[in-house]
């Protein structure tokens, strides 16, 4: 239920279950990290994309999986700390709305495109459930505590443009796989230790 291109420096990884709005299952989330290690250990790539196929990025976790226990999971925090830690640049491109603990992988990459009638939101506190540790700080360090309150608490949808607005997303794109792309050239044109040294030098 995932795809990966590999395309020697750039490695592109599609969630694919467009039928349930690639609503994100154990195993989808554990082969996500898996891929994710696996191109951060390769000296040949320096860049990852993560996309959706269909309309949505990401509808969170499969509800029936989320109430037996995949929201309480280790796995959420495996494959966001595998993305915040890797050593290149990790780059999400939106194809579509973004909700729920699919935010936390959005939200542990280095940049984010999302496509304009994207909508970013998570439901937690409607739901029941927390969200995954890391999640609250890297929200807020995007755009600030009270902002990071309105969408955990408040339930606050965030269209593209606000999201554009408050730093939540880089970039709008109505092909954000292609503006991913071009983000990517400079690091894919360099070596893996320059790309390595800078990201080391922002963390």
């Amino acid at each position: 239920m995932i795809d990966v291109e590999d395309e020697g420096a750039l490695r592109i990884i599609t969630l694919d279950r467009p039928d349930k709005a690639n609503a994100l299952t154990r195993e989808m989330l554990a082969a996500l990290a898996d891929t994710v290690e696996r191109a951060a250990a390769d000296p040949a790539v320096k860049v990852v994309v993560l996309t959706g196929r269909g309309k949505v990025f990401s509808a969170g976790a499969d509800l029936d999986e989320a109430r037996a226990g995949l929201a309480t999971d280790g796995v959420w925090e495996r494959l966001s700390g595998a993305i915040a830690d890797s050593p290149i640049l990790t780059i999400a491109a939106l194809n579509g709305t973004a909700a729920g603990g699919a935010l936390g992988m959005v939200l542990a990459c280095d940049l984010r495109i999302a496509v304009p009638g994207a909508k970013i939101f998570y439901p937690v506190m409607k739901l029941g459930f927390l969200p995954q540790p890391s999640d609250p700080g890297r929200l807020a360090a995007l755009v600030g505590p009270a902002r990071a309150k309105l969408i955990l608490m408040g339930g606050a949808r965030i269209e593209a443009p606000e999201a554009l607005a408050i730093g939540l997303v880089d970039r709008l794109a109505e092909d954000p796989v292609a503006e991913a792309r071009a983000l990517a050239a400079d690091a894919m044109g360099a070596d893996r230790s320059h790309v390595e040294a800078i990201k080391e030098m922002l963390s």
